[in-house]
């Protein structure tokens, strides 16, 4: 008997693309179980979420992807767990591409590849600082080590503990899991979601990025390897 997989959708105000994304998770084929932790939105997510036939968790108040993540794997105590962001709408239905290797016994985590953006961003210095310090703290080099569409198996989730708060999400679940010796697999998948473009709202977004993933890595992994 297979694992259950469980989809995890963390979502706030999400409320436009919710539905079309569960839709997408359930047209699959792959996922047992959808389950949505909506992060204190004020808009109507979380009934969206709820008429789609989705479990939902809603926090009283936002905050953050990471601890939404956390909150929802409290519920999740075995098997296999997939992280899917609220807005990839019907192109989660990729994500079966991502499951099959770790069914398969492949990988322990894999990491979807994304296709090239279609949208003018910044300059690449979030991307480049999460893969330099990957790669230095694991001496394993990621291409698309920022992508929060992933499966991972519940066992490597619980042996590296809870997942990091603010934007170090993936940077923090990489380094801990490649850290332990899991075997990491990135998988491309025409999967689409919300960019942020080379304009105000975006460089705050990647400057925030930026700090928390250089003090996730200061405070936690340079504890564990000297780089």
């Amino acid at each position: 008997m297979r694992p259950q997989v469980t989809v995890l959708i963390p979502a706030y105000n999400e409320e436009k693309y919710i539905v079309s994304t569960i839709r997408g998770v359930k047209s699959s084929g792959a996922a047992d179980r959808i389950l949505v932790v909506d992060d204190g939105s004020i808009d109507k997510t979380a009934e969206a979420a709820r008429e789609t036939g989705a479990e939902v968790i809603r926090l009283s108040s936002n905050r953050g992807k990471g601890n939404a993540l956390n909150t929802g794997l409290l519920r999740v105590p075995s098997g296999v767990v997939v992280f899917i962001d609220a807005d990839t709408g019907q192109s989660a239905a990729e994500l079966y591409k991502l499951v099959v290797p770790v069914l398969e016994g492949k990988a322990d985590m894999t990491i979807g590849v994304l296709p090239p953006s279609s949208v003018r961003g910044g300059f690449g210095l979030v991307k480049k600082l999460a893969g330099t310090l990957v790669l230095k703290s694991t001496g394993v080099g990621l291409d698309a080590g920022l992508s929060g569409q992933r499966a991972v198996k519940r066992e490597v989730l619980s042996a590296i503990g809870p997942v990091s708060e603010g934007f170090a999400v993936e940077v923090g679940m990489n380094i801990k899991a490649l850290s332990l010796g899991y075997r990491a697999l990135e998988v491309p998948v025409k999967m689409y979601h919300r960019e942020s473009g080379r304009n105000l709202e975006g460089f705050v977004h990647r400057g925030r990025q930026f700090c928390d993933i250089l003090k996730f890595c200061l405070k936690e992994a340079r504890g564990a390897r000297q780089w």
